[in-house]
């Protein structure tokens, strides 16, 4: 749900804080829990370490990312390919056709 106009775009004050310290060309990564955070004009160049819930996620900020949230970059759940035991066989057949071609 978007927020508001008049109250504006919601940025974590302790991450501007930090943004604020750090230049832009310095290849440093700036954790952060706070993936609610939008992406301003001034995040653009920053590498951001966005907590997924177990780890760090390094984010680095473009242009096409401003208005975005910086959660939407750090995914929370792993995806396992769909299949089990069936797939697996079928899998196996197909690497060990292709190094039987080479």
């Amino acid at each position: 749900m978007a927020r508001s106009i008049k109250k504006g775009p919601y940025i974590d004050p302790k991450l501007l804080k930090k943004i604020s310290k750090i230049k832009s060309q310095d290849n440093v990564v700036i954790k952060t829990w706070s993936r609610d955070s939008q992406i301003s004009p001034e995040m653009v160049g920053y590498t951001f370490g966005v907590h997924n819930g177990k780890d760090f996620v390094p984010v680095k900020v473009i242009e096409e990312m401003v208005g975005h949230r910086l959660g939407e970059f750090s995914l929370t759940r792993k995806f396992i390919r769909h299949g089990g035991k069936i797939q697996k066989e079928i899998e196996t057949k197909k690497k060990e056709s292709v190094i039987t071609k080479k």
